[in-house]
């Protein structure tokens, strides 16, 4: 595959069996094929996404020492902000060109499981900008839900498969900022080549040329989404859940070229985390004589450590 194929989300929610089984075998088959999809039919709406990028902008703006405020090392990035270069790619050295701040998962109806989660750091500078990352956050968990859905009926599960799981998981919205870049970057990227830790990434901002997936011959393909749509792709605990039957793509973001420097480019990916105790065990029904079991019985929870303890997240 040499492009992102794009989907509708409205044909998995139509009444119209047809329209929806279509939907499941095109993210399907793009899913095993390319791990990447542009959704269009999503639940967000256009004032919001409006409304998310002018506030997430002002913050950015804020003095650093203003930001730094808002930077809490001892939960190890997972809410509010995350400064420059702190994070690096797996096995990279040099920290990513970016900044960006963490919105965390907003429980109900769960007290114990609110004490798993740091609390959301609320911005006093900027009165609209946690409410916006919160109703922002809801619409792409719930879209998410749907995408799941799609995925539980394409691997032959009940189609609620993962509702359970998703239902006040450890998921993250991440508004991102690549400043301008000032100097020659000594072998640092915007964001080196990764995959994603989580079940499903979604994407705003793809709009840009910047963001690339990796294919199965290992050609580099820009992947850019329409001004509607959402770019999502498969990450590391559903690829290992699902036996590499759907795959998590190495993806990166690279430096725009010389002339470009002077321009920031923002991005903001929902990372799709189930609850720490969901078995990421292979399923039985994605095993066979072809293809055999290829990782260990871990839980979410246990694999999510391991991982921020590579990015350096984590100490």
């Amino acid at each position: 595959m040499n492009k992102i194929p794009s989907v509708n989300l409205a044909d998995f929610l139509s009444d119209d069996k047809n329209r929806k089984q279509k939907f499941i075998d095109e993210i399907g088959h793009a899913y095993e094929n390319i791990g990447f999809v542009a959704l269009k039919g999503h639940f967000l709406e256009d004032t919001l996404v409006t409304d998310l990028y002018d506030e997430i902008k002002n913050f950015f703006d804020l003095p650093v020492a203003t930001k730094e405020k808002y930077e809490i090392p001892e939960i190890g990035g997972q809410r509010g902000y995350v400064s420059f270069g702190k994070e690096s790619a797996k096995g990279k050295k040099e920290g990513d060109l970016k900044e960006f701040w963490h919105f965390g998962q907003y429980v109900e109806d769960d007290a114990e499981r609110a004490k798993q989660y740091p609390e959301n750091v609320v911005v006093e500078e900027l009165p609209k900008f946690n409410e916006v990352g919160k109703q922002t956050f809801k619409m792409l968990e719930k879209t998410a839900k749907y995408v799941l859905r799609s995925l539980a009926l394409h691997l032959g599960l009940e189609e609620t498969y993962f509702d359970k799981y998703i239902k006040n998981g450890n998921s993250i919205l991440r508004p991102i900022h690549y400043p301008p870049i000032q100097t020659e970057p000594k072998g640092a990227e915007r964001a080196a080549a990764h995959g994603d830790i989580n079940l499903i990434t979604l994407l705003m901002g793809a709009q840009g040329k910047g963001l690339q997936v990796q294919n199965h011959k290992g050609d580099w393909i820009d992947a850019m989404a329409a001004p509607d749509e959402l770019m999502i792709n498969v990450g590391d605990m559903l690829s290992r859940h699902s036996n590499n039957k759907l795959k998590s793509t190495i993806h990166r973001v690279t430096n725009p070229p010389k002339e470009m420097w002077g321009t920031s480019r923002y991005s903001i990916p929902f990372f799709m985390h189930p609850i720490s105790e969901m078995k990421l065990d292979v399923l039985e029904n994605c095993i066979d004589e072809e293809n055999p079991k290829q990782f260990e019985d871990i839980t979410a929870g246990e694999f999510l450590d391991q991982r921020l303890l590579e990015l350096g997240l984590k100490k």
